[in-house]
């Protein structure tokens, strides 16, 4: 194992700087480099951290504390501030507002209320013909085998539900026919 010498209070502040970087750079490359698993971002963090450790060579060379582990610590802060920078993440900050607008689907979901509570006011016979053929998307001739019926009578039963929904809805005149939609059928 190597050992780390401190040098003496009287080196100056770039001889010390220097002999930082000398020791502890390898150490501190590899150790970036496993975190962020690129040699050349591990490198660019080193290199920031040089730097902070210059901005703070005084409380360094005090010996207090473990130079390495210090060097250390602020690899690994730099490693996590990277990580949840914007530019990671392909963020820009611009002047330009987006107000971004979210469909509303209050509309959709009073459509299918009033479709279902319309369908509800149909006889079963003529609710049942409408939601195979329209909703499921069965011809009539699957319908027809379907409830068992022929495929006329589905027909017939198809014609005269959407004449009583759209005559509730006010697409067409109410001309006194059955309002439940049987019609006799």
């Amino acid at each position: 194992m190597q050992t780390i010498t401190r040098p003496e209070a009287p080196v100056s502040r770039s001889s010390y700087a220097h002999t930082l970087v000398t020791q502890h750079r390898s150490a501190l490359v590899a150790y970036a480099e496993v975190l962020l698993a690129d040699r050349h971002l591990a490198e660019d963090v080193v290199q920031e951290a040089f730097i902070r450790a210059w901005r703070h060579i005084d409380r360094l060379r005090t010996g207090e504390g473990s130079v390495r582990g210090w060097l250390l610590k602020v690899t690994r802060n730099l490693v996590i501030d990277r990580a949840r920078s914007s530019c990671l993440r392909h963020e820009t900050v611009t002047d330009e507002i987006r107000d971004v607008h979210q469909p509303d689907h209050v509309d959709a979901v009073l459509a299918s209320l009033e479709a279902e509570s319309l369908l509800r006011s149909l006889s079963s016979q003529h609710s049942d013909v409408l939601v195979l053929t329209y909703l499921y998307g069965y011809s009539i001739q699957e319908t027809a085998r379907l409830l068992g019926i022929p495929a006329g009578t589905v027909k017939s039963r198809q014609f005269y539900a959407l004449r009583t929904l759209r005559r509730r809805l006010g697409l067409l005149p109410d001309d006194g026919a059955a309002e439940d939609g049987t019609s006799g059928r």
